[in-house]
């Protein structure tokens, strides 16, 4: 793995908003593996102001987000797919039929899992995923345990992933779905190129196994350690002294 450090989130943000602007020039049908959750705040604000600077074009681009969680309503603000929708898919000319989603009310869950491992098969697969790191080390939904799931699955969320996005419901914890649809390890890893970022003190134990501890389904992080081409960003809070 690549570690890169910076100096705040800021500074990682906007580098990695240029990553990818960059790749879409040199590759307009980028597929492009997109996360959510607070970390990439940052990141789709200079995504968002670097695209209309640049006239960066996403027209042919692809995209799959790596997670969306069960049974919340379609107009709900908690939803994954409306903080795309806000925080990126409104601010760039993608077209909504490039839009790669889980659709966490479908009627068959299972047959949903599977419709989306072929979209990604059908589009090429993933060119250039990027992924946030939770406290306890998860990646997309997969969650620290025995073992893991290689493909698109439904989990059920540990207790401190429900408490990271009480803030998409109200702060209300009792609102936070226990279950979620998320690509698995495999799907994750099979991505040609993989960038994870990280930032705030609360990531420093998490960051710090990943770069140093043992490949281990109870940190699911650590399995990026097998890719070959993989990097860290990390800000001078999250980064392990």
């Amino acid at each position: 793995m690549i570690i890169q450090p910076y100096d705040d989130g800021i500074a990682l943000a906007r580098a990695l908003a240029v990553r990818v602007c960059a790749a879409i020039e040199e590759r307009p049908h980028l597929v492009l593996g997109l996360p959510t959750g607070r970390t990439p705040l940052q990141f789709y604000e200079q995504l968002r102001g670097r695209s209309r600077e640049q006239c960066a074009d996403w027209s042919r681009v692809r995209t799959f987000n790596l997670d969306e969680f069960v049974a919340v309503a379609p107009g709900a603000a908690g939803r994954y797919r409306a903080y795309m929708q806000r925080e990126l898919f409104d601010h760039v000319n993608l077209a909504p039929g490039h839009i790669g989603f889980l659709q966490g009310d479908a009627p068959d869950l299972d047959a949903e899992c599977a419709r989306y491992e072929q979209a990604i098969a059908d589009a090429g697969g993933l060119d250039l995923i990027v992924l946030g790191i939770g406290t306890n080390g998860h990646i997309g939904f997969n969650e620290p345990g025995p073992s893991l799931e290689a493909r698109t699955h439904r989990t059920r969320l540990l207790p401190p992933t429900r408490a990271s996005n009480r803030a998409l419901f109200d702060d209300r914890m009792e609102q936070v779905p226990a279950e979620a649809l998320s690509m698995g390890m495999a799907t994750i890893l099979h991505a040609r190129q993989v960038v994870l970022i990280a930032t705030g003190a609360t990531k420093v134990s998490a960051v710090a196994q990943l770069m140093t501890g043992p490949i281990t389904t109870e940190l699911p992080a650590s399995f990026l350690q097998l890719h070959p081409d993989a990097t860290v960003m990390v800000d001078a809070a999250a980064s392990p002294r």
